[in-house]
């Protein structure tokens, strides 16, 4: 930021230092580089809860005599943890789109009964969108295809699993 104009903001309030945060998580950077990366960690959480969601639907009378059945339903309600997380990460990026593309920043001095409003100078708000179209949406593109990914596959499993 410029050392010229004064930003009444804490710094830790600000965008793109939000940006920062973000991208130096450990879970909201997985959509960061590329989906490969993002699609890895989804499919780990996913073989990570299957065991126990294949456990819980073993406890159906009529599942439990019908392993492919047992599988596929145990496989589809895995895929609500996956979900979980992408509608997470989903929320903080867009948040922080938001507060990229906004003209205006609303940010807390000490706490959430104080809160202000501080219009950004143009060179801040040029920054920031650059930022946002550049950086944020390829992030959201990647959190989108995703959760269409796991929505149909949870759609193509339950129907699997109700035509057998």
């Amino acid at each position: 930021m410029e050392a010229s104009i004064a930003c009444p903001v804490p710094p830790d309030q600000r965008p793109q230092e939000e940006y920062a945060q973000l991208c130096s998580s450990w879970f909201f950077a997985w959509p960061c580089t590329a989906q490969v990366s993002l699609d890895r960690a989804l499919l780990i959480s996913w073989l990570l809860i299957s065991p126990i969601t294949v456990l819980v639907a073993s406890g159906s009378w009529t599942l439990r005599h019908d392993p492919v059945r047992l599988l596929i339903a145990g496989g589809v309600a895995a895929l609500v943890l996956p979900m979980l997380l992408l509608t997470r990460q989903w929320l903080g990026w867009t948040y922080v789109h938001k507060r990229l593309l906004s003209e205006k920043v609303e940010y807390e001095e000490s706490g959430w009964y104080d809160g202000q409003v501080w219009e950004k100078p143009l060179a801040w708000r040029e920054r920031d969108l650059l930022l946002a179209q550049h950086e944020v949406r390829p992030i959201l593109g990647r959190l989108g295809r995703a959760m269409a990914l796991v929505t149909g596959l949870m759609l193509g499993g339950a129907s699997i699993c109700q035509a057998l």
